[in-house]
């Protein structure tokens, strides 16, 4: 039976290997906590909408979008919200290679048929695309 805790590429969040404000070494007093794994970015495509429950500390669960077609769009001239269709990602600040894959991130400019938006939400950590319009069509 293959344990998925202990496999090799898993990332960790520990400070156990930083050094004291006074610039000294910290010396490890214990192995690592399981709480202190992290896990692989949930990168958002354009496409049928899929989402991702994940389990935190405590119980409590995320939602991440793994893909999704619609974005809530607010218009600021009209003080408005609209839910539209994405038609696809123009660009992607974060990243050259996730513009060229069509991957969303916060900050990635999204065409759609109201105008251009720039996505200001986490998609893969809240669950949902929010933006902003930034020109009209």
């Amino acid at each position: 039976m293959v344990n998925n805790y202990d496999a090799e590429m898993t990332i960790w969040h520990s400070d156990l290997h930083k050094r004291k404000k006074t610039g000294g070494k910290k010396g490890i007093q214990r192995k690592k906590r399981r709480y202190e794994r992290g896990r692989d970015p949930v990168l958002v495509t354009l496409g049928q909408r899929e989402i991702k429950l994940k389990r935190c500390r405590g119980g409590g669960i995320k939602i991440s979008i793994k893909s999704d077609r619609f974005a809530n769009v607010y218009d600021s001239v009209s003080n408005k919200t609209v839910r539209v269709e994405i038609i696809r990602v123009k660009s992607n600040q974060a990243n050259r290679d996730f513009e060229r894959r069509g991957i969303i991130t916060k900050g990635a400019i999204i065409e759609t048929p109201i105008g251009d938006a720039r996505v200001t939400s986490k998609p893969s950590a809240d669950g949902v695309i929010n933006a902003v319009l930034l020109s009209k069509q």
